[in-house]
């Protein structure tokens, strides 16, 4: 079988497809075949040794995945070979095989395909935890979301959508507005790439305020940061929730602190990955609720681009450059 491995932290360009021995699982443990995999921002981050953990090396990267249980360890009770699965690990699943605990293996539903099986499991799960267990969302809340037409933005504004709240999204260009309107935003912003001067970051702090009908938002869903955190902040609406989800524009921001009590507002850390080690029944709740939505037909995850395994480094390299709407889906034929 065939691997996407990082030898050494460093460009995307390092990463190597090659060959790489077929696990072989321990007593809990099963073997997916793995048909397909979806890319998430933190792959571009990983590999270059810039996300808050390092695997060992070497190692795949990618975190989601979906396939066919092609062995099972001697004691696997949940599983046999040939069931149709997806799976969250840490790394490895940009590969044509993973191994991992059965505890980390879901069946897939008889009408979800292997590409969206593997495609809404961190961006959905990382939104719908972060507006309804920490934003504590509700049908009369007004949202922003900044970089609302990425992987979990889109998301965001999905889940949003269907709890009934009013949404604004922001985005980074005009080509990107038109995703968010059929996903239902109420308006839209277009707040440009690069450094904001101060004037300018005044003017898209205004722009947004102009956009909310309660003068200031209860919730703001940020997965973005850098220079547009500062003047979002400031349009937060009083005892407003701001939700630190990432830093996909680059620069980790500083914002003057004060803004927290003029606002009487709270700064909340999202973190799914560690929610849902912590808080494993919430999060399996979480993960009921999602698929109850999607069967329902009451959210869409949209895979914008599907692309053979092998060209892994090209498609990693597209979502660092922040060129994606949607999920990308890297497919083994």
């Amino acid at each position: 079988m065939k691997t996407l491995y990082c030898k050494e932290f460093g460009p995307v360009e390092n990463l190597v497809w090659e060959e790489a021995e077929s696990p072989e699982p321990s007593d809990h443990e099963v073997v997916v075949s793995i048909k397909a995999a979806a890319l998430n921002f933190p792959d571009f981050l990983i590999v270059q040794g810039l996300y808050q953990f390092k695997p060992e090396l070497p190692f795949a990267p990618g975190n989601e995945g979906s396939g066919v249980i092609k062995k099972v360890g001697k004691n696997v009770t949940r599983f046999k070979e040939g069931d149709r699965v997806y799976f969250m690990a840490p790394w490895g699943a940009f590969a044509e095989e993973a191994c991992m605990n059965e505890l980390g293996v879901m069946p897939i539903p008889d009408d979800i395909s292997f590409e969206l099986a593997a495609s809404y499991q961190m961006a959905y799960g990382t939104s719908y935890h972060a507006l309804v267990q920490r934003g504590e969302i509700s049908n009369q809340d007004e949202i922003l979301i900044l970089g609302a037409s990425g992987g979990v933005g889109l998301a965001a504004l999905d889940i949003a959508k269907a709890k009934g709240a009013r949404v604004v999204a922001a985005i980074s260009t005009k080509e990107k507005s038109e995703i968010c309107k059929d996903y239902g935003a109420d308006e839209v912003i277009i707040y440009g790439e690069g450094p904001k001067t101060k004037d300018e970051s005044k003017a898209f702090s205004n722009e947004l305020k102009s956009k909310s009908l309660k003068g200031g938002y209860d919730i703001i869903y940020d997965p973005i940061g850098d220079c547009y955190t500062e003047p979002a902040f400031r349009a937060i609406g009083w005892k407003g929730k701001y939700l630190v989800v990432g830093f996909a524009a680059g620069e980790i921001p500083k914002i003057p602190i004060n803004l927290t009590l003029l606002k009487g507002a709270s700064l909340v850390g999202v973190f799914w990955g560690t929610f849902t080690g912590l808080e494993s029944d919430a999060n399996q709740k979480n993960i009921a609720e999602i698929n109850q939505l999607l069967s329902e037909g009451k959210i869409k995850p949209l895979i914008s681009k599907e692309i053979p395994m092998e060209n892994a480094v090209d498609a990693i390299k597209m979502i660092g450059n922040r060129g994606v709407i949607g999920k990308v889906v890297l497919v083994n034929k």
